[in-house]
């Protein structure tokens, strides 16, 4: 198959992606989507004889467009545009897998530091306000008092972008120093990992120490429903543990996996070139 890769740097995650699809002789087209420009009508000569895009993009913003511009100029891309708009925008995510009846955090969303403030006082302290567009853990606050409260909003509300005032505030979920990432494929688990911290935060890109993570069937239900919510495809679905259970918090559409690689008894770039090359052959008998 001839995959192109959509990129805007190549980091540890594209370098295994590359390097798995060569060792299996496909033909593979780096873009480079800062070079390239995207006619609303004609698409680009770069992606004449494209099997199938992959959508690896760092920056959501060009990834919302380039998928969306993929899907008008008839290229297969995974993931679609429906689902990174959906995993981009974490208030269109909490609303979807709410209604998948998935476990998810309870959250507001408030538009004034007013209102803001109310939901805040409503969940109590700690609750957590987090940024809609966003990820790495980057400009998420535990607001554990009512003055930090009215202090991160006031900050907030003159950043001056419109994003920062829509105000997404969320229950605080305690759990045990650490949360779950699962990486998988249109439902189907790949692989997964705990990632700990003593921070709140637990990361692998703020530092959370990553250990492989067994699962379960509850686990493999919660991400089976999940993915199917957001449409499918390569996906990250991040959960945390509530005593006996677990709710979602998080799926992720450019997933990152080098940290999961590292720490499982698993190829996981090769399950995820065995899952392309199934893709490629859906689309040309399609």
């Amino acid at each position: 198959m001839h995959v192109g890769l959509l990129y805007s740097r190549i980091r540890r995650d594209e370098k295994l992606l590359l390097s798995e699809l060569r060792d299996r002789d496909h033909e593979v087209t780096k873009i480079d989507v800062r070079k390239e420009r995207f006619n609303i009508g004609d698409a680009p000569e770069t992606f004449d004889d494209i099997d199938i895009a992959v959508d690896r993009c760092l920056a959501t913003s060009r990834s919302r467009y380039v998928t969306r511009f993929l899907d008008a100029y008839g290229v297969p891309v995974v993931n679609a545009a429906d689902t990174a708009e959906l995993c981009a925008d974490k208030v269109k995510n909490s609303l979807v897998l709410e209604a998948a009846g998935v476990p998810t955090p309870n959250t507001d969303v408030a538009f004034t530091t007013d209102s803001a403030l109310e939901s805040i006082e409503d969940f109590g302290y700690p609750c957590v306000l987090k940024p809609v567009i966003g990820s790495w853990g980057r400009l998420m606050a535990k607001v554990d008092s009512r003055s930090a409260a009215e202090a991160i909003l006031e900050h907030k509300a003159t950043l001056g972008h419109y994003e920062h005032k829509v105000f997404y505030i969320q229950e605080f979920v305690e759990k045990p120093g650490r949360d779950i990432r699962v990486v998988a494929t249109d439902g189907e688990p790949v692989a997964a990992m705990t990632r700990s911290s003593d921070h709140w935060l637990t990361n692998a890109a703020k530092g959370g120490e990553v250990n492989e993570f067994e699962i379960d069937d509850e686990v493999a239900d919660l991400v089976k429903r999940a993915s199917d919510a957001v449409g499918g495809g390569l996906l990250g679905v991040d959960l945390m543990e509530t005593g006996d259970s677990y709710t979602v918090h998080e799926v992720n559409h450019t997933v990152e996996f080098k940290a999961l690689d590292s720490c499982v008894d698993f190829d996981v770039p090769a399950a995820i070139v065995d899952w392309l090359e199934g893709k490629a052959r859906q689309e040309a008998t399609a």
